[in-house]
């Protein structure tokens, strides 16, 4: 693994662990346990931290696995690794939406992201026969991220969803739309 990737993995974990406010080129050096400075060497500003964090964690997006199965399998799996395995990505997310409304420097990058799932997510809705790709992709997406936020940090964290009731979620949601 390359040592950008180390220290952007770790800078995903402290920024899960600690917020916005505890990710410090220092913090990272810890958590991915390099000597002090190397953060520095390879993002010197907090800005190019904070660019350095946020593009790992659109390609760990991009790398996550695709689960099998027909579009709502998909779509349920993508959620529940969000959920799971993923969980510490996604709150790092969060922390990155927040603070990316208060600096525009930050919304552009996360915005980039976003519009790269939303672009993926037309072109599968396209190829299972949505008549709008685009607004379907926005429902769907929009579906999957207040599913993923209320089972990481709302009141569905008390009972996170189960893969099987996420498959149930999907097929009704494209159901609705039109698709599946």
């Amino acid at each position: 693994m390359e040592r950008r990737d180390v220290i952007g993995d770790a800078a995903i974990a402290v920024l899960a662990a600690e917020g916005m406010r505890g990710l410090t080129h220092r913090a990272v050096d810890r958590a991915a346990g390099l000597p002090a400075g190397s953060t520095s060497y390879y993002a010197r500003t907090r800005a190019a931290l904070l660019e350095l964090t946020i593009a790992r964690i659109v390609f760990l997006d991009q790398a996550s696995p695709s689960p099998g199965g027909d579009l709502a399998e998909f779509i349920a799996g993508y959620a529940h690794e969000a959920i799971t395995s993923g969980r510490t990505r996604m709150l790092a997310r969060y922390e990155f939406a927040l603070e990316a409304t208060r600096r525009p420097e930050l919304r552009a990058v996360y915005d980039e992201g976003g519009l790269l799932i939303r672009r993926q997510a037309a072109a599968a809705l396209a190829a299972a026969g949505s008549a709008d790709p685009s607004r379907h992709a926005r429902v769907v997406v929009d579906w999957m991220e207040g599913t993923i936020f209320g089972a990481l940090a709302g009141t569905g964290s008390l009972a996170p969803p189960t893969l099987e009731s996420l498959v149930t979620s999907a097929r009704e949601i494209l159901a609705g739309i039109g698709v599946g």
